[in-house]
Formats: C-alpha cells, sequence, structure tokens
C-alpha cells in the first residue's frame, strides 16, 4: 500500500503524500493535483498491478501445467494471437483501402480476437490430444508461424500503418483511458477467480498427469480451466497494455 501511494506520489510533478491521500478521499487538496493523481496516475497504477497480477499468475498456471520452469503464456500462442489480430488491424486493413484510424479500442477488440481464435484451435488439440507436451509443442510451432506471419504483413505494410505497430509493440501502461479499465478490470478479476477454482487441480498436476488421474482428476477440464484462465490473463493484459516482447 505504501509503495501504492509512492508511485501516486512520484512522477514529472511531484507530489506530497498527504495531497495524494487528499485527493483520493476526497479532502481538501489543489484541484491540478487531483486530476494528476485521480485522471492519470490511479489508472497507470491500477493497470501496473493488474498486469503483474495477471502475467505472474499465468505464468505459474503454465509452468505447473506443462512441469517446464521456463514456460509461459506465450507457448500456446494466446500472445502471438493476440499480436496478429492487432497485426491485421494496423498493417492489414491499409492494404485493403480500409481505415485503422479508430485506435486503441479497435486494436484491443483485434487482439481479443486474435487470442479468442487462439483459444478455439487449443481447445480443439486438447480434446484430441491427451499428451501436454505435444500441445506444447504444437503451440510453440503456431507461435512461430504467427510471427512469420507477422513479419510479412510489416513488410507489406505502408510506413504510417508500420509505425504504428512498431510503437504498439513497445506497450504502454498509460495507454490505457477510464473506459478501457472497465473492460479490463472484469476480464482479469475472472481470470484469476478461474485461476483460484483450479489451485487443487494444479497442486495435483505438480505430481504428474499420472497421479492426478489416480486421483480422480479430470484432466481435460481442469487443462480447459488452465487455458480459459490463461487466456483471460494474458490476452487481455497483451491486447490493452503490453506486446507479445513483455511477455
Amino acid at each position: 500500500l505504501f509503495l501504492f501511494m509512492l508511485d501516486l506520489s512520484v512522477g514529472a510533478v511531484a507530489v506530497p503524500l498527504s495531497d495524494v491521500w487528499a485527493a483520493l478521499t476526497g479532502g481538501d487538496c489543489p484541484r491540478t493535483t487531483a486530476k494528476i493523481v485521480l485522471n492519470i496516475r490511479l489508472i497507470k497504477a491500477v493497470v501496473a498491478l493488474l498486469a503483474g497480477a495477471a502475467l505472474s499468475v499465468s505464468g505459474l498456471q503454465m509452468q505447473t501445467l506443462f512441469r517446464n520452469p521456463l514456460a509461459g503464456p506465450y507457448v500456446l500462442g494466446i500472445s502471438s494471437g493476440a499480436s496478429l489480430g492487432v497485426a491485421l488491424f494496423i498493417l492489414g486493413a491499409p492494404l485493403f483501402g480500409l481505415s485503422a484510424s479508430f485506435a486503441s479500442l479497435g486494436i484491443a477488440g483485434a487482439a481479443w480476437i486474435g487470442a479468442a481464435a487462439v483459444l478455439i484451435v487449443i481447445a480443439v488439440v486438447g480434446h484430441r490430444i491427451k499428451d501436454i507436451m505435444v500441445i506444447l509443442i504444437l503451440g510453440m510451432m503456431f507461435s512461430s508461424g504467427v510471427g512469420a506471419i507477422v513479419q510479412i504483413l510489416q513488410y507489406l505494410s505502408k510506413e504510417e500503418s508500420l509505425k504504428a505497430f512498431v510503437i504498439w509493440t513497445m506497450g504502454s501502461l498509460g495507454d490505457v483511458t477510464l473506459s478501457q479499465l472497465y473492460v479490463l478490470v472484469p476480464a482479469v478479476m475472472i481470470g484469476l477467480a478461474v485461476a483460484v477454482i483450479t489451485i487443487k487441480p494444479l497442486n495435483l498436476l505438480l505430481f504428474g498427469e499420472e497421479y492426478a488421474v489416480t486421483m480422480g482428476l479430470n484432466i481435460r477440464r481442469s487443462r480447459g480451466l488452465l487455458f480459459l484462465s490463461t487466456t483471460l490473463l494474458a490476452g487481455t493484459v497483451t491486447a490493452f497494455c503490453l506486446s507479445l516482447i513483455h511477455i
């Protein structure tokens, strides 16, 4: 809590902690200070907390599921799918004479669609394949293929579109607006709630899938919940404030 308050007070304009507290509680403080704290810094701080929680939990889920300390949300191509959606929106739309000027909401929507498409593919594959390592390999192959498509779009795109896409890949906490926060917060909270539901299955999976099955765990159901939670967490953060590079 102290670090959160300190984050609100530090910036281009230093704000005393007493004024930060007054702005948050509706107390007496300069009007300009209240706008800086409530309209700019508070949103960034909340987004930072949500992004940290989402990426750390999704990383834990993937590391446990694949029993690999290097695993993360990117192994299933979730982040790649979001990146492809944004690339198609920013880079592909001008190629067909369409306008991509409706900025952040369109970019976020494209990333959501891309992540959802990957989720559907993973769900179909997971329903037919029991070996989790095979799904891991397929996810990495899918990520490489999507990356190649994105590079082709970059090569064919116009200068303005390419610049917009590169700026998006750098990621930013400051681009999230208050209206977008109304979507980001519920999505991340739902993802975290699903993650809490999967605590016991994750504990069983730590001992291996064979052991988990003997203890009565439904592997496919648990795997589906884990995929859903990871997609909501990593996909949402990627859509609104982070790029594939950061994840």
